[in-house]
This record gives C-alpha cells, sequence and structure tokens, in this order.
C-alpha cells in the first residue's frame, strides 16, 4: 500500500504480452493476484454465457502459464474480482454473485467467496451469498490485503457508488460501519464510455474506463481512448485522471481490469484484451 498515489502518467511497461493461455477464447473481464503463493487469477465469460451470467475462473502462474480452471455458473459479468489471504495459509476468491439478466447481459446482484478448486463448477446453491447494501444492484467486489479491506462497487437508482469496509468485519457480516461510502466519479471525461475495472489499495481506488479500437469512433492510429483515474476514498475527490497509451500496438485492444501488485513495490496493474474474436488473447502492463 503506498501512501501517495501510484502516478498514472508515468509509462506503462508491459508484464504479459499476448498469452493465449486463458480456458475460453473470450475477452478477460477483471484478474486479481494471490501474491503469498505468486498466482495470477483471470475472469471471462463463458463462450455464450453472457446472458446467464456464466463465468470462467483461471488460475495462473506469474509468467502466464495456466495452472487450472473452474466454471462460476450464473454468477455475473466478471466486472471485478478479488484475492483474500488468511493467516492460516487460506486462499478465498471474491466475485460478484446471483446473476439477474438484464438490457446488457447479466451481472450478479450480491458477492461471494469460494476456494479456487480446479476442474470445479459452482452454482449459487453451492457458495454462501452476501447482500450487503439493500436495495442495491449489480455488486462488484476488490480486495485489499495490505489495508484488510473490501470494496463493493454497487447502484443505487441505477447510479454506481463504492463502499469500503475492513475486510474482517464484512467476513464476519458486519456491514453497519463501512469505512467510506463515495460515489463513481471520473473515470472518463465521456461519461458514456465504458467502466472497465477497478481496484483498491489503501485509500486510494483506481478505476479503468474505455473501449475497444473501432476504424471509426477509436482508431488505433490514436491509440485508443483508455483512461485510468484515482479517487480518494477519504473524500470522494478525482486525485488523477490520465489517458493511458499502455499496448497500443495490439490487435483489438480492449481495456479489461485492474489490479495492485505490491511485491516488490505498488504498481498498478492494467488488462486489454486483443486478437481476434473467437480467439482472444490477454496481456497485463504496469505502472509506474
Amino acid at each position: 500500500m503506498a501512501d501517495a498515489p501510484i502516478d498514472l502518467s508515468a509509462p506503462a511497461v508491459r508484464w504479459l504480452w499476448q498469452k493465449g493461455t486463458l480456458h475460453e477464447p473470450t475477452v478477460l473481464q477483471s484478474f486479481a493476484l494471490d501474491e503469498v503463493h505468486q498466482r495470477l487469477y483471470v475472469l471471462q465469460l463463458r463462450t455464450g454465457g453472457a446472458d446467464t451470467g456464466n463465468l470462467c475462473l483461471n488460475q495462473l502462474d506469474y509468467t502466464g502459464k495456466a495452472l487450472g480452471h473452474m466454471h462460476l455458473q450464473g454468477f455475473g459479468h466478471g466486472v471485478s474480482m478479488g484475492v483474500q489471504n488468511t493467516t492460516d495459509g487460506d486462499v478465498w476468491i471474491w466475485t460478484e454473485a446471483a446473476a439477474k439478466a438484464g438490457s446488457g447481459g447479466a451481472y450478479g446482484q450480491a458477492v461471494t467467496r469460494f476456494h479456487f478448486a480446479d476442474g470445479a463448477t459452482r452454482t449459487a446453491a453451492d457458495v454462501a451469498i452476501r447482500k450487503p447494501i439493500a436495495n442495491s444492484t449489480n455488486n462488484q467486489p476488490t480486495v485489499c490485503m495490505t489495508s484488510k479491506r473490501i470494496a463493493i462497487r454497487y447502484r443505487i437508482a441505477n447510479q454506481p457508488r463504492y463502499r469500503i469496509w475492513d475486510l474482517d468485519a464484512f467476513v464476519a457480516r458486519d456491514y453497519a460501519t463501512p469505512v467510506a461510502d463515495i460515489a463513481q466519479t471520473g473515470a472518463h471525461p465521456n461519461p458514456s464510455i465504458p467502466f472497465q475495472g477497478y481496484a483498491l489499495d489503501g485509500d486510494h481506488l483506481y478505476q479503468l474506463a474505455g473501449t475497444a479500437y473501432d476504424s471509426t469512433t477509436n482508431p488505433p492510429a490514436k491509440h485508443g481512448n483508455a483512461y485510468v483515474s484515482c479517487l480518494d476514498i477519504r473524500t470522494g475527490e478525482l486525485v488523477q485522471q490520465s489517458r493511458t497509451e499502455a499496448a497500443s500496438t495490439l490487435t483489438y485492444r480492449e481495456p479489461e481490469g485492474l489490479a495492485v501488485r505490491t511485491k516488490p513495490r505498488t504498481r498498478l496493474c492494467v488488462g486489454f484484451a486483443s486478437g481476434e474474436a473467437g480467439a482472444r488473447k490477454f496481456s497485463l502492463c504496469y505502472k509506474p
């Protein structure tokens, strides 16, 4: 956890580049890191699973080598996810859950945690569903293990917000005293551009927005419309908003997912999908 926010204007560095090691041929949706065991977890929609919320969770090592996968039936869109390491060595995966279909696909209306199990399939009946915010929709979690906090992105009256709790309190289902509750703001200069993920690091929350290359609306020659931004959860203020040309040479290049890597230093990792439909690849870059 950095005391000062990560400089989003710093040039990006490649970490994993055009990897074709995910189980499904679809784009990555989000990713998270288990820094204790150096494992990378990546969520994808299963082929044909957008309207039902069927996800594939991949486990990889830090070189991008596939180690296993599992299926999450009816969980959601995979907008964000988190990894929780416990003092007794357990590793919990946090995702959205209880998908409900809408005009843009199926999104989780609650959250859950579970253990990764290679080759397994999980449904809502197999996990403990948590609905921490009454009357909310589209619940999407992320975890900061350095500050031991969990954030949930959610909507009230279709307006996106973030609520942050102490992780131990959240696990105990004590939702009454969150650390913060702030509006989602500043993700992109153009509010119509799609939100593509977020990550929490201490008192700072990072956001990603942008679209894939399009010859008319987002031509490759202009290096894309992806923006990363930072909010201070103590005040809700926008700290920084910066356009990123990271991975601009990729074909397709859709920004997908954020995660904070703290070892050996704090870096913001940004995900990108590339390649042709039916054979997507993923890349991860980091700042600074």
